[in-house]
C-alpha cells in the first residue's frame, strides 16, 4: 500500500452480531472503502455505502480477486463457520498482497491457558501462525473478552436469567472480568484501522498500526463481576434480591459440568465451560488488562454508560433473543 494509513477494508461476516456494529463504524469514519464478502445465495444485504463481493470458499480464486488492492481484511465469523474458511481467506489474502488481517478473535483473550482449556484458543493461534508463516500480511488481534449486552442477555453465559429472574452465582459472585459492549467493539477497530501505519512527522511516540504488528489489542467497556452485573440489572428493572431465585456453584463445577455436557453433545454445555472458566478465582484470564494493560486510551475509546447496555440486554432477554437465534436449545 503506498499511503501511510488503511484506506480499502474488506470484511467478512458485515451483517453478523460484532461486525455489523465494526461496519457502522467504519462508515461514520467516512475515510474508508469498505467491501463485505459474501457468499452467493446470501440472504443479508450490507448497509449502504457498503461494496459487496459474491465468493465461493470451495473456489478460493474468487477470494484472492474479491481482496485484490485491499488495505486490510477484517474476519468475523460464527463459531460455526467451517472451520477451514478463515484459513482459506488467510491463504488468499496472502497470494493478493493484502498487508493486514484483523483474523476471527473479537472474543476473549485466547493467548492464555483459559484458551487452551476451553479448546478455542488452538484454531485461532494456528490462524495467527498461518498469517505468519505466509510472510505477506500482518495480523492484530482484538481482545475484547465476553460481549456484554450479549452475555447478560443469555441465560448460560452470566449466570443470570433475566428472564426468568434466577441467577447462579459463581463462587462467591465477586470475581471481577472484563466485558466489552458492541459498539466499542467497532469503535475500537475503526479507531485502530484509523492510525498511521508507521509515525508521521518524526514522532517516534505516537500510536501506529506498526505498533501492534503481529500482537493484540486490549479492550474493555467494564470490569464487572456478577453481582455487579445483577445490580445493574436490578437497577434498570426495578427489583431487588427478593424478587431473585438464587443458588450458587463453583466456576470450577460450572466448568466441569460444561465440558461434560459437551462430551454428550449438549451444544449449552460449551456455553457454560467457556464462561465459567474466566471466572475462575485467583486468575487473570478474564482480567488481561491487569497482566497486558488496556488500550482504550490509546485508541481514544469513551467511557460507556453501564445501565444503558444493561436495558438493552434485558430488551434482548425479554424479547427471547436467544431462542430466537439458536432455536430452543
Amino acid at each position: 500500500m503506498a499511503s501511510n494509513h488503511i484506506k480499502k477494508v474488506a470484511i467478512v461476516g458485515a451483517t453478523g452480531q460484532v461486525g455489523k456494529f465494526i461496519v457502522a463504524s467504519l462508515l461514520e469514519k467516512n475515510t474508508f472503502t469498505i467491501t463485505a464478502l459474501t457468499r452467493a445465495g446470501s440472504s443479508t444485504t450490507p448497509p449502504s455505502g457498503v461494496h459487496l463481493s459474491i465468493v465461493d470458499y470451495d473456489n478460493p480464486s474468487t477470494l484472492t480477486t474479491a481482496l485484490k488492492n485491499q488495505d486490510a481484511l477484517i474476519i468475523t465469523m460464527s463459531v460455526n463457520a467451517p472451520p477451514d474458511q478463515s484459513a482459506k481467506l488467510i491463504e488468499a489474502a496472502a497470494k493478493a498482497g493484502v498487508p493486514w488481517i484483523l483474523p476471527n478473535e473479537f472474543g476473549t483473550n485466547t493467548d492464555g491457558q483459559a484458551g487452551k482449556e476451553t479448546g478455542v484458543a488452538i484454531p485461532k493461534q494456528k490462524n495467527r501462525q498461518l498469517i505468519e508463516k505466509l510472510g505477506v500480511s500482518s495480523w492484530i488481534g482484538i481482545a475484547t473478552s465476553f460481549w456484554y449486552e450479549y452475555s447478560l442477555a443469555g441465560p448460560s453465559l452470566y449466570g443470570i436469567d433475566i428472564a426468568k429472574r434466577e441467577v447462579v452465582w459463581f463462587d462467591d459472585g465477586k470475581h471481577r472480568i472484563h466485558t466489552s459492549t458492541w459498539p466499542q467493539v467497532g469503535r475500537a477497530v475503526a479507531n485502530l484501522l484509523s492510525l498511521p501505519v508507521t509515525a508521521e512527522g518524526g514522532d517516534g511516540k505516537s500510536v501506529t498500526l506498526d505498533s501492534y504488528r503481529n500482537e493484540f489489542v486490549y479492550i474493555s467497556s467494564f470490569t464487572l463481576n456478577q453481582r455487579e452485573m445483577l445490580d445493574a440489572v436490578q437497577r434498570v428493572t426495578g427489583t431487588t434480591d427478593k424478587d431473585w431465585k438464587m443458588e450458587s456453584t463453583t466456576a470450577k463445577e460450572r466448568f466441569d459440568e460444561g465440558r461434560m455436557r459437551m462430551a454428550q453433545g449438549e451444544r449449552v454445555g460449551f456455553a457454560h465451560a467457556l464462561y465459567a472458566r474466566l471466572f475462575f478465582p485467583g486468575e487473570t484470564a478474564g482480567l488481561y488488562g491487569e497482566t497486558h494493560g488496556l488500550d482504550n486510551e490509546k485508541l481514544g475509546l469513551p467511557e460507556e454508560d453501564l445501565d444503558e447496555f444493561t436495558k438493552e440486554s434485558v430488551k434482548m432477554a425479554e424479547s427471547g433473543y436467544f431462542a430466537k437465534l439458536f432455536g430452543s436449545g
